[in-house]
């Protein structure tokens, strides 16, 4: 009897938090899962080898999502080490709290580097196959502020809430082709 081959992920910003707990649900369910860090490498490289060790499949991959190339190379890695994903999460992020009026150009732009640039090159990378084999399956973690916004947080509440957009529009192009798109938004959590 053939052993059939895993299905594998890609969860960014896995290296610690919703990341690392979603990285290490889709293990234990049999992803092979490829395991983004940014700048905990020891962080990722523990739960990759906790997940090797296990009798799971796991690789641990850096790269800066504000950066196109570096977020197309990532997926090109992921499925260079793991076969083509299955499961794309985009939960990498960060938040910032601060007066509107003391937000700079520069953080505006990288909040939407990280959480909206970031989903759209990795998607675009990873969407492709996907709808070729009529499926799989990409969530994006978006959060409440998103919903409702937060006092003092107006940028990272605005790059939450493009998330959710996204979501709902690509779910409408691309579920037709098999492809669900979907976006969590929890609150705060441990």
């Amino acid at each position: 009897m053939a052993t059939q081959t895993p299905k594998t992920a890609l969860v960014t910003g896995a290296s610690g938090g919703i990341g690392r707990a979603t990285a290490l649900l889709l293990a234990q369910k049999g992803y092979a899962v490829a395991l983004h860090y940014h700048q905990n490498r020891d962080a990722a490289e523990t739960l990759c080898r906790s997940i090797n060790e296990q009798g799971g499949r796991a690789v641990a991959l850096a790269a800066d999502l504000s950066d196109a190339e570096q977020a197309r190379t990532l997926v090109w890695e992921a499925e260079s080490y793991l076969g083509l994903l299955d499961v794309f999460v985009h939960n990498a992020g960060f938040a910032d709290q601060r007066l509107f009026c003391d937000i700079s150009d520069e953080l505006w732009r990288k909040m939407m580097d990280v959480h909206v640039n970031a989903a759209f090159y990795l998607t675009k990378a990873a969407l492709p196959a996907m709808i070729r084999r009529k499926s799989g399956s990409i969530v994006y973690v978006s959060s409440m502020w998103g919903q409702v916004g937060a006092s003092c947080e107006v940028h990272y509440s605005t790059a939450k809430a493009a998330l959710i957009g996204l979501t709902k529009a690509l779910a409408k192009e691309v579920g037709p082709s098999g492809v669900r798109v979907n976006c969590v938004a929890p609150g705060v959590i441990e």
